[in-house]
């Protein structure tokens, strides 16, 4: 047994007299660790909101929380009816309102079947949206041609025979003068709102908006307003099923729950996928449940306290650190593995008992050590960044792989202790029959390495640097061509079993218009200051070049009310009277007076204010304590998809800070700016957190190894290793986003695991061939531990989290063959010529005179 040379090792001999010596009070410990960060992480709730994991401090995440706080509808409920007719539709949503509405607030803010008060309203005071101009040279034309020219038009039949004859105005060039240019505006409304209802053209399907005041983060209260809303409708229309309608339900909470359940049935299967997969590979490879028993113990303690410890320092898991169950599980377990490798081989090699415990903590601590600190020194490069979702990822990781490492050698040496004890485990090739000699040896990984190292290091060495070269040019390549992934939907869920909820939010928007739930919303700080932001805005989307439009229109309540009222009424009165002495007289057919009817403004029009405006009308521009008028919406551009960022990018930079002529700074926030931000962060974190990530994995293998050959040696092989992940990257055109990132710091950390462990066994004696045979198997039992708790997560239906996965495997497999191939091949090229040289010199000659 080597001699004790530091403090480490005298504590660790320390502990393993301990294991020895009283192994069930070590487990007592391990239970009481499990029991406890169990307990600690029970309240670990998953936040699947994008704008968490961003700084609280963030002005969009400042302007979001400002504008959930003031608005009233926070997120909205589809109930979607499809078939029957039109008029079937129509009275079963009208049928709704009532006890939906009666649900009251918070559960339900509002529930329209269309927009039909608003019609109602605003269509007989369309007049007053006329210019002053257009109104009097309307009613002049009247007065010139009340007999000829408006015969003529509308068929009146009140020409005067001594009038001069002019060319009378169509009903169109009327409606169009009378709608002061929004004649189309209404002929689009009209076609997109059937008579006013949230309907399709062909009446088979209609939408009863609900809005709620609940955000789609608050996922109980979500849960509570969308059962509410449902068992209403169940209530209401029990035989809707028997009139050939059938009923859907969508809208941002909807998709918000079913994404989250989604997400959260992702982690509970990619996690139990992953362990099985661990547990399975280790057992394959040891061929005895027996060794599962430690490092299942060991792992279970760690994660435990890691999530345990989340749960104390963070709160919650976001979208993307709740998938580090099974890459902890992964990268965890390799130091048991190690462990346990090493006390096997010492046993089977006629050690007693204590002195194979105390020499796998000897032998393996170094390396062990080693891989969890440039681990963690990879999870922990993520904590340099400002993002949310690397901040927490370091933070777990890093502490998921000290835990880990530190429960392997407090906990599984004490049961290997009981296990002995109990079933003693002799010598390789001792056992009574084949299946007990078959137990008793290991699966051979590394064989296929060793075959190919031994037959040809010097070919296996140049091969490697090849390939290298050809990363390194890959990587400049991979660069220039932009690898950050810009489409959106390559981070969203498959279809899968929400088919059904896409298919009705499709056909709800179909009916609603694409815009119902993507535009953006400002919050001004008076509704005085609305008219010129929006002006502001207007002039900075018309000064755009056209096929860079960052949206297409600004809407606010002020838009409903037009100006100039008291001038045009008197105008607008003198047409009505005009017009309807022309209908009584015969003069305008019954299909022109059914298109004109509503638009004639009612008798008693008298001018009216934003307070004036229906509370239908209002509510989607009113705030929470009922103040109207400082809000706005922008739309995005038509034929622009916001999944793309590139768009998304430009969308946002439009309205996330708009300076007014007097000074005011008025900031937008919203789901377009929020990506926008999360997009910059990466983009600036992305070589930060690599440098840092670098920088510190080549630290602790200095560290470890000293100034000498042997770490530069384990950084040449790292070095190699990502350079063809690089030339995998660029092959397979993989692109980066801001999920996928953390692939590549982490593999930084652990892929040089699998280095220091062949070159610590080749510094302990031996030769190379004779490490990589006594400890290759256990290397590479490593790399597909840590393989395989990524491998789980191309089970995921997130596409974010799937490339993850993919770029993960690669950078283990590559850092792995890397180190069982490029650096022992290297290793033993160098001796042989070594060798070589010292054969050839005379008898006699110094060493030193060889270079070794």
């Amino acid at each position: 047994m080597p001699q004790q040379t530091s403090v480490i090792e005298r504590i660790l001999l320390r502990l393993a007299a301990w294991q020895l010596h009283a192994p069930w009070r070590v487990l007592a410990l391990g239970l009481v660790l499990v029991i406890t960060g169990g307990w600690l992480a029970r309240g670990l709730e998953l936040r699947t909101r994008f704008d968490q994991l961003l700084p609280d401090d963030q002005p969009s995440v400042l302007e979001l929380k400002r504008l959930s706080e003031r608005t009233a509808g926070s997120s909205s409920i589809f109930v979607v009816l499809e078939g029957g007719d039109r008029d079937t539709l129509r009275a079963l949503g009208a049928k709704l309102l009532p006890p939906l509405r009666a649900i009251g607030a918070p559960w339900v803010v509002s529930a329209e079947d269309g927009v039909q008060v608003a019609r109602d309203y605003l269509l007989p005071r369309s007049g007053l949206f006329a210019s002053v101009e257009d109104l009097q040279k309307l009613n002049q034309e009247l007065d010139s041609q009340r007999k000829k020219a408006v015969g003529k038009a509308l068929s009146l039949g009140l020409e005067d025979e001594d009038e001069e004859e002019q060319k009378a105005p169509s009903f169109a060039e009327l409606k169009e003068k009378f709608l002061g240019g929004k004649s189309a505006t209404l002929e689009a409304a009209k076609d997109r709102y059937p008579d006013g209802y949230f309907q399709s053209k062909d009446g088979k399907t209609l939408v009863v908006l609900v809005r709620t005041g609940i955000t789609t983060g608050e996922l109980e209260r979500s849960r509570q307003a969308l059962a509410r809303v449902k068992a209403v409708v169940e209530k209401t229309l029990p035989d809707a099923q028997a009139q050939g309608v059938t009923m859907g339900y969508a809208g941002d909470m909807v998709t918000a729950l079913y994404e989250y359940g989604a997400i959260l049935d992702d982690l509970v299967s990619v996690g139990t996928t992953g362990v099985a997969l661990i547990l399975g590979i280790i057992f394959i490879y040891y061929r005895r449940f027996r060794v599962l028993v430690p490092m299942a113990l060991a792992i279970l303690s760690g994660l435990t306290l890691t999530f345990g410890l989340t749960k104390l320092a963070i709160g919650h898991l976001n979208v993307i650190t709740g998938f580090l169950v099974s890459i902890i599980a992964g990268n965890g377990v390799n130091f048991s593995i190690l462990y346990v490798a090493r006390f096997l081989e010492e046993r089977r090699r006629g050690s007693d008992l204590e002195t194979a415990i105390k020499q796998a903590h000897l032998a393996t601590w170094v390396g062990t050590l080693t891989a969890a600190l440039a681990a963690a020194a990879a999870y922990g490069s993520l904590a340099v960044t400002q993002f949310h979702g690397f901040k927490h990822f370091a933070f777990i990781g890093t502490s998921g792989m000290l835990l880990c490492w530190l429960a392997t050698y407090t906990l599984a040496p004490a049961v290997l202790v009981l296990q002995d004890r109990r079933w003693p485990i002799t010598g390789t090739g001792s056992g009574r029959n084949w299946f007990q000699r078959w137990r008793q040896k290991t699966a051979a990984y590394e064989r296929p390495f060793v075959f190919l190292v031994s037959r040809g290091p010097r070919t296996m060495t140049v091969l490697s640097l090849v390939l290298a070269a050809a990363g390194a040019v890959a990587f400049v390549l991979w660069l220039r061509s932009d690898p950050i992934d810009y489409d959106m939907r390559h981070m969203q869920n498959d279809l899968g079993g929400g088919k059904e909820l896409y298919r009705v939010a499709a056909r709800a928007a179909d009916v609603l218009g694409n815009n119902t739930e993507s535009g953006m919303v400002i919050l001004a700080n008076t509704p005085d200051e609305v008219p010129e932001l929006k002006k502001t805005l207007e002039d900075k989307r018309d000064a755009a070049p056209p096929d860079l439009k960052p949206f297409e229109g600004v809407h606010a309540l002020q838009d409903f009310v037009p100006p100039d009222q008291e001038a045009k009424i008197p105008l607008l009165l003198e047409i009505r009277r005009k017009i309807l002495k022309a209908r009584r007289q015969g003069g305008i057919s019954d299909a022109d007076w059914k298109e004109m009817r509503e638009l004639i403004p009612p008798e008693n029009l008298k001018p009216y204010i934003i307070a004036d405006l229906p509370e239908d009308l209002a509510r989607p521009f009113s705030e929470v304590d009922g103040t109207r008028g400082r809000l706005l919406f922008i739309t995005p551009t038509n034929g622009k998809d916001d999944n793309d960022l590139h768009y998304l990018l430009r969308w946002a930079d439009s309205f996330r800070e708009t300076r007014l002529p007097n000074g005011d700074v008025i900031r937008g926030s919203g789901r377009a700016v929020i990506f926008a931000d999360i997009l910059d962060a990466v983009l600036k974190d992305i070589p930060k957190a690599a440098a840092v990530s670098l920088s510190l994995t080549v630290l602790t293998v200095f560290l470890a190894f000293g100034r000498g050959r042997a770490a530069l040696e384990v950084v040449g092989s790292l070095f190699v290793g990502l350079l063809w992940l690089a030339l995998l990257l660029y092959l397979g055109r993989i692109k980066i986003n801001f999920f996928n990132f953390v692939a590549l710091p982490i593999t930084f950390g652990i892929g040089v695991d699998y280095a220091v462990n062949v070159m610590q066994r080749v510094l302990n004696g031996g030769g190379v061939i004779p490490a990589m045979r006594s400890t290759g198997g256990a290397v590479v039992l490593n790399s597909l531990t840590t393989v395989l708790g990524y491998l789980a997560l191309l089970g995921s239906v997130n596409q974010a989290v799937r490339s993850l996965g993919v770029i993960a495997v690669l950078g283990e497999m590559a850092c792995l063959v890397a180190a069982m191939i490029t650096l022992p091949s290297w290793l033993l090229w160098r001796d042989r010529m070594r060798q070589e040289r010292t054969a050839h010199l005379p008898s006699g000659t110094p060493r030193e005179a060889t270079g070794g």
